[in-house]
């Protein structure tokens, strides 16, 4: 039988280790992760992520099966996943703006 999650939490993919917010979520509330009870140290809004499951610091963050960034701290199960605890992988724009620019020479 599947672990219980809260039912404002989704799960896109099973190969994901993030649980995206369906639904607001105050701050203080207890919520069903994986069959764990976490409670959240601060509100999580629409479309925001805490994880699945403990994450080691630099291990992929893994959204829709596939890695969007890395952890750069330990994560724990129900802990918001946002900008203060992973860095993305995607090239930032400044650098595909200088590469545009450099080929337009």
């Amino acid at each position: 039988m599947p672990a219980m999650t809260d039912n404002r939490l989704i799960l896109l993919s099973e190969a994901d280790n993030v649980l995206v917010a369906r639904a607001r979520i105050g701050a203080g509330e207890a919520i069903a992760v994986e069959g764990g009870t976490v409670r959240l140290a601060a509100p999580l809004s629409i479309g925001h992520k805490i994880a699945r499951r403990p994450i080691g610091a630099g291990e992929k963050i893994v959204k829709y099966g596939a890695p969007i960034g890395s952890a750069t701290e330990a994560i724990t199960a129900g802990a918001h996943v946002h900008v203060h605890n992973v860095k993305s992988d995607y090239t930032p724009t400044y650098h595909l703006v200088g590469a545009e620019a450099e080929g337009a020479r």
